[in-house]
């Protein structure tokens, strides 16, 4: 057998694992879509807002600076100070009635998605062990096709609390779903295909984020009369996966590890990966199983408490703060305000360009992802969103001297993008089930969890308030953010390419991480050999 052969043995891509991995990532096609979604209606929604509670919209043009007439002065990008002036709605009887309000129930029906997220996150392990990750999968759907409904029915109630209430049962169902189809892609993943399959996790987000954007145009249902229907559709979405997950078989690994059914275990990896002799691959799940039971049960107290594990769990939450902190958020829910504030003629479009750029991107990385490691390609990807964050500052500064560094604004955000979908957008919803074996990584994945989404969360509601308070320089934060992360990304995540569970494991079982990451590269290559 020649060596290309040898290899497509080795991967054994069936259609039954191409069809798993599929269904389990219409999750996170559900989760982009709601990321993306609330972006380009925001002015539709917010004018719905104001005319049910009975305020005026506020305009995202307004400086805190206001002037004695009760006006506001609407000015160039964040900072500027000249410009028009329009009057505020008469406020004096009701302080209530204010635009702040609008901005206050606007922020929360965007970051409330997020505390759903976080809620959920936390039981992600229990309903994986105890149903197991289709049935699981297939339970949660029902939280998500609730939320979609509420939104879609918003017109008919008190849209802003329908809206509210909708985003929030369905980030109820993204916390969980975020959770469980790591955990499911990597257990039917064969160790050569599993990096390149868990990044379609992330190209499953940046597809349903481009279709909510493409969707919320103004002509298509991102108007007065249609956005109800614009929120609610990814309830389709639902349906479909959870039809598709009754053809889906379960992951061998819980059938063997968990339940102890090796013959079951058997025939799932046999559905999963063809004619090929699934013994290699349950002896691994053998040695995993002793290794998991002499750990016992690892509880999420005792993941924090145990210096086994203290160092993959710091690796892996700040796997996943880098990856909302890096002002990436900033860009999906408030692109289009960006855009404006750059002087672009028509932003929604070029928010649409960003969801092009990102997906291209995303499926660049699938390739990337196994041929560079992951390590590396998160590194280029922090670097990179770093030095695009100072030139997004720079742009946005000096706009109002120059015209052109709209330009340099836009280039900015098209590669803050492309940067992040090299490394630190897909990297960290795999790497997490990589960096822990199968007694530790269900608590794993909902502490990880649970921390991605708290981080959307702060994002999501305080970026609005960081903007107005910042000015042009709000990226200047993340850019700094961004720069601890690189520095810890350097000297503290190992490799995980083309390593099985175990022998990632190990690299943590040592009693410290080495201080250089040559060294723990080093460590690595010597437990392979070993």
């Amino acid at each position: 057998m020649d060596k290309k052969s040898k290899m497509q043995a080795e991967k054994h891509l069936t259609g039954t694992l191409v069809l798993s991995v599929f269904t389990a990532v219409l999750g996170f096609f559900q989760y982009g879509y709601s990321l993306g979604v609330i972006n380009a209606p925001q002015k539709v929604i917010e004018a719905h807002y104001g005319r049910v509670l009975g305020i005026a919209p506020p305009d995202r043009h307004a400086t805190n600076g206001s002037g004695e007439d009760g006006t506001v002065p609407v000015t160039e990008p964040w900072g500027s100070t000249e410009g028009t002036s329009v009057p505020l709605a008469d406020t004096s009887e009701d302080p209530a009635s204010s635009p702040h309000i609008l901005t206050m129930y606007w922020s929360l029906s965007v970051s409330v998605f997020a505390v759903g997220g976080m809620i959920s996150s936390f039981t992600v392990g229990w309903i994986g062990d105890r149903l197991g990750r289709v049935k699981a999968m297939l339970v949660v759907n029902v939280l998500s096709i609730a939320g979609n409904l509420l939104m879609g029915l918003a017109k008919f109630g008190p849209s802003h609390m329908l809206i509210i209430a909708g985003r929030a049962v369905t980030g109820l169902y993204c916390g969980l779903s975020s959770g469980l189809v790591p955990m499911y892609v990597s257990e039917v993943s064969p160790t050569a295909l599993r990096g390149a399959l868990g990044t379609l996790h992330q190209l499953a987000i940046v597809t349903g984020i481009l279709i909510s954007q493409v969707l919320g145009l103004d002509f298509l249902l991102g108007n007065d009369e249609m956005w109800p229907l614009l929120l609610g559709l990814s309830g389709v979405a639902a349906l479909l996966q959870f039809f598709l997950l009754l053809l889906c078989p379960e992951s061998p690994r819980y059938l063997y590890i968990k339940l102890g059914k090796v013959e079951e275990a058997k025939k799932s990896l046999k559905r999963l990966r063809g004619n090929c002799d699934p013994m290699k691959e349950i002896a691994e799940m053998e040695k995993e199983k002793q290794e998991a039971a002499s750990e016992k049960k690892v509880s999420i107290r005792q993941l924090f408490t145990s210096s086994k594990y203290k160092q993959a769990v710091i690796v892996a939450l700040m796997v996943q703060i880098s990856q909302q902190f890096s002002g990436i958020n900033a860009i999906f829910y408030y692109s289009t305000n960006i855009f404006e504030r750059a002087g672009v003629d028509q932003p929604v479009y070029a928010t649409i360009g960003v969801g092009v750029v990102n997906t291209v991107f995303t499926v660049i990385s699938v390739f990337l992802v196994e041929k560079a490691g992951r390590r590396s390609l998160f590194l280029a990807g922090l670097m990179g969103m770093l030095i695009s964050a100072v030139a997004m500052t720079v742009g946005l500064v000096l706009l109002s001297q120059f015209a052109w560094m709209s330009y340099v604004s836009m280039v900015a955000i098209f590669l803050f993008v492309i940067f992040f979908e090299v490394g630190p957008g897909p990297i960290p919803w795999f790497i997490v089930a990589e960096l822990f074996s199968q007694g530790p990584r269900p608590a794993a994945i909902a502490v990880a969890g649970f921390c991605n989404w708290a981080c959307n969360f702060i994002v999501g509601m305080c970026f609005q308030y960081i903007a107005d308070l910042c000015g042009s320089y709000v990226f200047v934060i993340f850019a700094a953010l961004l720069l601890a992360f690189f520095l810890f990304a350097y000297f503290k995540v190992p490799e995980t390419k083309g390593k099985s569970f175990e022998e990632i494991a190990a690299v943590f079982r040592r009693k410290k991480l080495p201080a250089k990451a040559m060294t723990e590269l080093e460590d690595l290559r010597g437990s392979t050999e070993a």
